[in-house]
């Protein structure tokens, strides 16, 4: 049994959680030996199969997509990939502006002159993307609000009564952007708009509903979106594959926000570089992002804020009253 791992072991290796790999054997994509004892013991195999599936979850696939590529069926894949490729390229593009940077300053260092401060700032720290400065709603004191290098796709959760309804509305105005309610009703004029990502949804698990419906049309917005909890109305599978479609818009797609407070939402093991999550203490300090990571600062407190649909059903509609 030497070659074989226990469960924190195995994510450990894997850089995942314990959670994950539960996961994927309630999905039948794993099927890991068992001790006498009872515990469950990973294998050489079981590892390889798990490293596919978190290659997979980080190309923005949900887990029914995994479980039919992992069977052969290579349909939805091209698209997956040639998001994948455009976020790569971003990067390169990045990295060669920098590289020719860098390039420029040691032409002039090889001529007799010396880069200022500012020229070596601008050309060693990366340029931040899209970013806006405000000031704090209630509940908050008022206090000043960086929200630096915005990346196509930020959750924002916390507790109840936290204020991330009001923040969430907050940035929708300084972007000048489209804040969906928990009201929202489908926009009739964009049903056929939005008929073929209802049906790619659909084979991918999702229920076809006026909430999806609703969701769907009012991210065609041509603004940035502020959604307030996207699982609203929507069943496991059908958030599962809205979250792996959402992940797939590319890194050069208008910036989207979502609030949830759904683990099949906001899955901490699956989040890429495009991603960021924007968390909202209980005690109204400022909001502050966490990065998707145990031991990270504020990573405890985000991942106790987080629940599977089943039981973010029990809560559903309460609302935090503060006098």
């Amino acid at each position: 049994m030497s070659q074989f791992l226990n469960a924190s072991d195995a994510a450990r290796r894997l850089g995942i959680s314990t959670k994950a790999l539960r996961l994927y054997e309630q999905r039948g994509l794993l099927a890991p030996l068992r001790s006498d004892a009872g515990w469950r013991a990973y294998g050489p195999q079981d590892l390889e199969r798990a490293s596919e599936i978190v290659a997979l979850r980080s190309l923005g696939f949900s887990l029914a997509q995994v479980a039919r590529i992992l069977k052969g069926d290579a349909s939805g894949l091209e698209p997956a990939l040639a998001t994948h490729q455009a976020s790569l390229e971003a990067r390169l593009r990045e990295l060669l502006a920098a590289i020719d940077g860098v390039r420029s300053l040691r032409g002039d260092l090889a001529r007799g002159g010396a880069p200022s401060a500012s020229d070596l700032a601008r050309t060693l720290v990366p340029t931040p993307g899209l970013q806006i400065t405000f000031d704090l709603p209630w509940p908050w004191g008022g206090e000043p609000f960086d929200l630096r290098d915005i990346r196509p796709l930020t959750y924002i959760t916390g507790p109840l009564g936290s204020g991330k309804t009001r923040l969430a509305m907050r940035i929708a105005d300084e972007l000048d952007g489209t804040f969906l309610g928990l009201d929202r009703t489908a926009d009739p004029s964009l049903q056929l708009t939005i008929e073929p990502t209802v049906g790619v949804l659909v084979q991918d698990g999702a229920t076809d509903s006026p909430a999806l419906r609703a969701l769907l049309t009012g991210l065609e917005a041509p603004t940035p979106v502020i959604v307030d909890l996207v699982e609203q109305g929507l069943d496991k599978p059908t958030q599962e594959a809205v979250i792996a479609y959402l992940r797939r818009r590319g890194p050069d797609a208008p910036p989207l926000f979502v609030m949830t407070r759904s683990s099949s939402i906001l899955d901490l093991d699956a989040l890429g570089p495009d991603e960021t999550v924007l968390f909202c203490p209980a005690n109204h300090a400022p909001p502050f992002r966490v990065a998707p990571y145990p031991g990270a600062p504020g990573y405890e407190a985000l991942a106790s804020c987080l629940a599977t649909p089943e039981v973010r059903a029990r809560s559903e509609g309460v609302i935090a009253v503060r006098r």
